[in-house]
Parts: C-alpha cells; structure tokens; sequence
C-alpha cells in the first residue's frame, strides 16, 4: 500500500468538508489515518487538517489526491507547478489540471498566485500576468498548461454567516413553502447592499418571465438601474415584443388568461415587425416599441446577449446563433457579477451556471422544484433557490425595491 501526506487549511467543521474528505476516501476504497487536527475555537479561525492517504498502489494513491484537491486537500510542503506546452491548438498536453469554479491558487516561481477568469471545466494556461483560466478550444499552440494537480490549491466556499440582511442564513434547501414574498425582501436587501458598494447584478431570464405576467416587474428593475447585465434566449424576446404589440404571450391573452383566435400567429407578426424595421433597436428607434423588457434593456444601454437555439422562429436580429460567440459574450457579461438572478430557464442558467465562480450569490427561480435544485446544487455555498410564480417572485421583487 502507497501512501502520501495531505493537508488542509479551512472551515472544515461547520461547512461539511471534513466529512465529505473522508467519505470520499473510504468510498474510493482508500483508507486514512489523521495525524494532526487543529480546531479553530471561533467561527472566524480555520481549522488545520493533516492526513495520511493511503491506497493500493500510486495510480490509485494519486487518482484519490486528485479528487480530494476538489475539497481543498493539497500535497504537504509546497510543489513547484508542472506545465506542459500546447503542440495543437485546442489540444492539452496529457495529464492537464482541469479546473473547478472554486477560487484557485497555483505555486509556480515560488510564490503562490490566484487563478483568472475563474470557471469550471477549463484548463490554466500560465500568461505574463499569472495563471488564468482557458477553455480548450481557446488553447494555442505553444500555451503553457498546468499538468497535474500537486501544485493547486483549491478553496471550497464557506457559507457566510455574518451580515444584517439575512441572505447569509437563506440555506440552499429548496422547498416550495420557502414563503416567496419574504425570500424577495430578503433579495431585495442584499441587492441594494451590491448597489451601494457599486457591485454588479446580472440576471438570465426564460420566456415564463413573459407568460406569467413578469415582463414589466423586470423592465422595471432594468430602468430602475437594478440590472447591469441581460442574458436570455430568442424566444424571451420573441414573447416580450408579442405581448407589446398584441397583449399575448404565445396567443394567451395575459389579461383574462385565455386563448386568443388566431393567435398562434402573434409571437410570428411581432417577429415580422421587427424585420420591416430592421432590429429592435431600429424598431425602438422609429417609435415602433414604446414599452417592455427589452425596450428597457436596449434603453438602458446594458449589456445583453440573446443566444439562439435549433428551436428559433426567426430567429430576431439581435438573436446571436453563433454558440461560440453567444458563450464568449455571457462570460463577458458575468465577469466580476457579485450576484446572478437565474429566473425560469433551466438549460441558460445551467450554462451561465457553468461559467460562474461558487463565490457569486446565485438566486434560482422557478415553479418547479426539480429545476431549482439542479440550478442551486453546484457548489455554491451563496445559491438560494425559490420554488415560485417567477411571475409572482418578481413583482414581489421591484415593490420592494421601489424609491
């Protein structure tokens, strides 16, 4: 049997760590023996783990290590980081380090250094400025690539428990009878907090904002300055503009809730409408779009990305069908967001889910449970996650707001 000493600096009681390390071990058929813990005495100091890994032979031993890394385990002593060049672009070397979306340090030239552009899934590629994320098909021929994981340390996120507005103590379980209204003051609160330190929100949002009557809540909070960043599909769009221009989402009137004569067609006439003036913006322009979400997103003059899909009608002219592109711009327009509000789309917030590092407070709504769970269950000790009317969640959200 090999063996290897591992240590870790950190919240390890109160989070849960602890236990995950060492159920992980045993469940990967590994065995342990702990030969130093040191307990923080106050929920402020971190505790000091030291164990001795132990598996059947070193393929084994370092496969283990590696997992643990995840939960913020690292080699004893400090090892200089391996990299290794990039021969074809897009390609890694073999054995290249493939990151998480928890906050990274790497010890290369004897110095530990953050990792940038923290996201999950993307190898760290060591630039000029330091250590930063890339994804594989951003990789060049000659990038340096981290191999391996004995150089990382990584830092799981400790759920907070300070703070006066309560968001700190909204705990990730999802259930439907989280009362809605008073999960909205308790966001509220925490937004206005991020606004007057000059933080950053940004919101991705399904086209059930539209059907349940929620356009205009967060058009509001678009205008109000709330919202620094929009991310959504066509079919939001395509909904927002109907609703405009004939009073229906899908032909349902949102009005009486009932079926419209022909109005299957709307959500294509509006889509017409904005060709025959040659975009929304140009349909803004003209005073042919005087009101709605995106009327406000374009007038605020945030920025925003429509990514498109196979399912697109039209699809509109601001609608990005270029997945690469459509990926680059919403990791651009999350970059450095201290809150994301996830509101009824499970495969947009999935994907902005998966360029989001775990320490960015994360809202998920949606009626239901199911989504909410995976969108809140990623790692992120800040994810709360609200089985709601997204409707309802957010007109509850900009009263609070109001003045």
């Amino acid at each position: 049997m090999t063996q290897k000493a591992l240590v870790h600096d950190g919240h390890l009681i109160d989070s849960g760590i602890l236990t995950n390390i060492l159920n992980l071990i045993i469940d990967e058929g590994g065995d342990y023996e702990i030969s130093r813990f040191d307990v923080g005495k106050t929920p402020d100091d971190e505790s000091h783990l030291r164990i001795l890994l132990k598996a059947q032979d070193s393929d084994s031993l370092e496969a283990l290590a590696d997992k643990l890394s995840v939960l913020g385990m690292r080699g004893l002593g400090e090892t200089e980081a391996v990299w290794g060049k990039v021969t074809r672009d897009k390609a890694a070397p073999e054995n290249f380090y493939s990151t998480t979306n928890h906050r990274t340090e790497v010890f290369y030239e004897g110095k530990w250094r953050p990792v940038a552009r923290q996201r999950m899934d993307a190898a760290i590629v060591k630039t000029s400025s330091g250590p930063e994320c890339v994804k594989l098909r951003d990789l060049k021929v000659d990038d340096d690539v981290l191999l391996g994981s004995s150089s990382v340390t990584v830092h799981p996120p400790v759920a907070e428990t300070g703070g006066t507005d309560g968001f700190a103590f909204m705990d990730n379980e999802v259930s439907s009878e989280r009362n809605a209204t008073l999960a909205a003051e308790t966001v509220a609160s925490e937004m206005r907090d991020i606004r007057q330190r000059g933080g950053k929100i940004v919101t991705v949002a399904g086209p059930v904002v539209i059907h349940t009557g929620g356009g205009d809540a967060l058009a509001k909070l678009v205008s109000g300055g709330w919202i620094q960043g929009f991310l959504g599909g066509n079919a939001i769009a395509v909904h927002d503009l109907e609703s405009r221009l004939f009073g229906t989402s899908l032909g349902v009137d949102l009005t009486t809730g009932r079926p419209t004569h022909e109005g299957h067609k709307n959500h294509m006439m509006a889509i017409n409408e904005v060709y025959s003036h040659g975009s929304i913006a140009e349909m803004i322009a003209s005073g042919g779009l005087e009101g709605g979400l995106m009327h406000a997103v374009i007038g605020s003059g945030i920025p925003f990305c429509l990514a498109g899909s196979i399912r697109d009608d039209g699809p509109l002219p601001e609608t990005e069908m270029d997945m690469i592109a459509a990926q680059k711009a919403y990791a651009e327009i999350i970059a450095d967001a201290e809150m994301i509000l996830m509101l009824s789309t499970m495969l947009h917030s999935i994907g902005t889910g998966n360029m989001t590092p775990s320490w960015v407070k994360t809202v998920c709504v949606d009626i239901n449970p199911a989504v909410v769970t995976k969108l809140s269950d990623r790692g992120s000790a800040q994810a709360v996650g609200i089985v709601s009317d997204v409707g309802l969640f957010l007109r509850a959200l900009a009263s609070f707001l109001d003045g």
